[in-house]
């Protein structure tokens, strides 16, 4: 009896394997082809190697390179880099599997191709390369949603990023001379802007000179000018010097200087 005990397990063993789940992955058990609706997280998975299999996929974000060449809306080639993020469901991995297999990142690279044409040809080449190029970014990301729905549940795009976009030469350089002639329209203003307000001061300060000579006119009465002749006589009077001074009277002029 004890015999056949010893030979029972090491047969039994060879119908068990197992697999690892490591951090960041799931597992979807696999037998005789059809997938497992459970998914198994950190861990270890046991199955049958001759009839089961553990496909392991990524549930942490991923990244899928394009260099594209993009359509635009006056019928010229905008070359771009593009990333686009995206990462899976857990939960839905056997969805994803049994729909579009394995290779599910060919399925999301057509589903852009299509988006991006779609999405840049309603703009100008000179859109991609300015601040619409966010509007442009979020567009793609809503069509391709709407189809990758069609196709799969369980795909979830984080965000389209536009990078290192070549606009055609010609297009390159006409944006920058208008860009450099909005500077130089600007600068202008600035100088006009200045020399208006150096203007606006000078007059200011005209207009304060003007006041103030009216005001010190309209104050000279007969009367104060009689007063400040009396204190230039006894100024006069005071001085050391020896002085000729020629009056009526009234104001005191000085003809000659003896020190």
């Amino acid at each position: 009896m004890k015999k056949v005990i010893l030979l029972a397990f090491p047969s039994a063993f060879l119908f068990i394997n197992c697999a690892v789940i490591r951090p960041g992955e799931a597992g979807v058990k696999q037998t005789l082809g059809k997938f497992d609706d459970q998914v198994a997280t950190e861990g270890t998975v046991f199955f049958n190697p001759f009839t089961s299999k553990v496909i392991k996929e990524s549930t942490q974000t991923n990244n899928i390179k394009l260099f594209l060449t993009l359509p635009s809306k006056e019928g010229l080639s905008v070359d771009s880099e593009i990333s686009i993020l995206y990462r899976l469901e857990r939960n839905k991995i056997p969805s994803v599997l049994q729909n579009l297999g394995r290779d599910y990142e060919s399925i999301i690279t057509s589903v852009f191709r299509s988006a991006s044409s779609d999405v840049c040809a309603k703009f100008f080449a000179k859109d991609m390369h300015s601040g619409m190029r966010a509007n442009i970014e979020e567009e793609i990301k809503v069509k391709m949603n709407e189809n990758l729905k069609k196709q799969a549940d369980g795909i979830e795009l984080i965000a389209v990023l536009m990078k290192s976009i070549q606009l055609p030469p010609g297009l390159a350089s006409s944006i920058e001379q208008k860009l450099q002639a909005e500077q130089d329209a600007l600068r202008m203003e600035f100088v006009l802007q200045q020399a208006k307000l150096e203007a606006d001061r000078k007059i200011i300060n005209a207009q304060g000179e003007r006041d103030a000579q009216q005001i010190l006119s309209e104050g000279l009465s007969d009367e104060i000018i009689q007063i400040r002749s009396i204190e230039a006589f006894n100024n006069l009077a005071t001085s050391p010097n020896t002085k000729i001074i020629v009056t009526d009277g009234k104001t005191p002029m000085l003809i000659n200087d003896n020190e």
